[in-house]
């Protein structure tokens, strides 16, 4: 709720709500209205409501305006279906200092009370697209100098710790992944640079997405910081060179 606070146009708080969260309420800039526990219950999409309930604007932007300003790091989900998987999702690109999410169109919307909440706050930190294409979304990509990589399960033509070993991961990269029972679809692999299969080493079938998303991040976070050297990184994960303005 605090990371959303500057962005809420009204709040509903319940008694308990009113007390436990004194602070917060006064620091809202936006009316706080008050109501009784079976109202907020009734509004709330939780079993147990926190006593606190805020609106705030729809947080989807547009595609051109996502990917301005050099992106290096953008995570794709084409046509992710659970909500919960898409919220952690958000929250590990924000965590790897990604410029952008994209979800395709057929996703989940990123506002639906659970994936809000799976993200912990980090859909108010960085650009959420909703809707585009897979096709728009990879030409936008490229034209924004991006090499996009598709994961593609334990039958992807390159091998992640391959491409972390030699240095492949260094350069603007967007990490396109499927829905989490069908993968990615034949059009998306096709558009694709690559084709990634995340190594298994145990007797797991599968990565869940997040799971997914969450390594082939962290393995491009870690290939650009590295290749920075001296450099400054900025608090999103773009190394800028060091000015000293």
């Amino acid at each position: 709720m605090r990371e959303a606070l500057p962005s809420l146009v009204e709040l509903y708080a319940d008694p308990d709500g009113q007390v436990r969260h004194a602070a917060l309420l006064a620091a809202a800039a936006c009316p706080v209205t008050p109501v009784t526990r079976e109202v907020l219950a009734a509004m709330a999409e939780t079993v147990t409501p926190q006593g606190v309930l805020g609106v705030a604007p729809l947080l989807d932007v547009d595609l051109g305006t996502a990917l301005r300003g050099r992106p290096r790091l953008v995570v794709v989900l084409e046509a992710a279906a659970d909500p919960g998987n898409t919220g952690t999702v958000v929250r590990t690109a924000d965590a790897a200092g990604a410029d952008a999410v994209v979800l395709t169109e057929g996703s989940t919307d990123p506002h639906g009370g659970k994936c809000v909440r799976a993200s912990a706050g980090s859909l108010w930190h960085l650009p959420v697209v909703l809707g585009p294409s897979v096709t728009d979304t990879v030409a936008a990509l490229h034209a924004a100098g991006l090499t996009v990589l598709a994961t593609s399960g334990s039958v992807g033509a390159d091998d992640l710790d391959a491409l972390l070993d030699t240095g492949a991961l260094t350069g603007p990269t967007a990490w396109l992944l499927g829905n989490e029972a069908a993968g990615l679809s034949g059009t998306a692999l096709a558009l694709a640079d690559r084709t990634v299969r995340i190594p298994v080493h145990g007797r797991a079938e599968s990565l869940n997405l997040a799971t997914a998303a969450a390594v082939c991040l962290y393995a491009s976070a870690r290939a650009q910081r590295r290749r920075a050297g001296p450099q400054q990184v900025t608090d999103r994960g773009r190394p800028e060179a060091a000015t000293g303005v």
